[in-house]
């Protein structure tokens, strides 16, 4: 498995020395890999092989290999890829709560653990990575589950609709909470989000523009060895 670094994560690391919330930094990205960490365990539980572990500004990413088997076996309109992807999904932010239960269960004050910023950053992880906004964890179970049911064409336009309207009312609460938290993080993570629905609009152009071919010329495509990213 190869472990990657996105460079891009030094420039944030200064900006939250910058404003004196390293600290804060450091405990969310810490409780981000464990999360990671619990996508890694339910991929290798569901059969899947890990390609690589990618380090990002905030979080990380694991790319599984998979094979033509789980595309073959059917689920309604979707196959059964969609169910182990969704199972995947759900991993990360399930890792959060059993964290959070366990600090809210148990007294750690005289080991010198501070239990309410470890109970904040595994709440807040885990529902960040929630938002239905492909490709966290939320909009990757939205995408998947409309998989099932609708099939995969629909299940692309349906869920770049609701990561569209997701950033929508987000960004409409979050300008209200800067204005009056003025807190930067949360301005950060607005970009972060905005970044990931406009790079995600311009690969579903894209994909909507290759199915338009295929159909158009009636191409069926032979599975092959395919790998996914969670």
């Amino acid at each position: 498995m190869q472990i990657k670094l996105n460079l891009k994560i030094f420039l944030l690391i200064l900006l939250f020395l910058i404003t004196k919330q390293i600290e804060v930094y450091a405990i969310l990205m810490f409780f981000a890999i464990i999360h990671e960490l619990g996508h890694l365990l339910m991929g290798v539980i569901l059969g899947f092989k890990p390609k690589s572990f990618t380090i990002l500004p905030i979080g990380a990413t694991i790319g599984f290999k998979t094979t033509c088997n789980d595309y073959n076996k059917k689920v309604k309109n979707g196959n059964r890829l969609a169910v182990k992807k969704i199972l995947v999904s759900l991993a990360g932010p399930i890792t959060n709560l059993i964290i959070f239960l366990v600090f809210m269960m148990f007294d750690f004050e005289p080991f010198g653990i501070n239990r309410e910023i470890i109970i904040y950053s595994n709440i807040l992880i885990a529902v960040f990575n929630l938002i239905p906004i492909y490709p966290l964890d939320g909009g990757r179970i939205v995408k998947n589950m409309l998989h099932i049911f609708y099939g995969l064409k629909k299940s692309y336009t349906y869920t770049n609709l609701i990561s569209n309207i997701t950033i929508s009312i987000l960004t409409a609460i979050s300008s209200i909470a800067i204005l009056y938290l003025k807190n930067i993080a949360i301005l950060i993570i607005l970009g972060y989000l905005w970044w990931l629905v406009i790079s995600e609009n311009i690969k579903y152009s894209k994909k909507m523009k290759l199915y338009d071919i295929i159909e158009n010329s009636n191409i069926i495509k032979p599975c092959k060895q395919q790998s996914v990213v969670k």
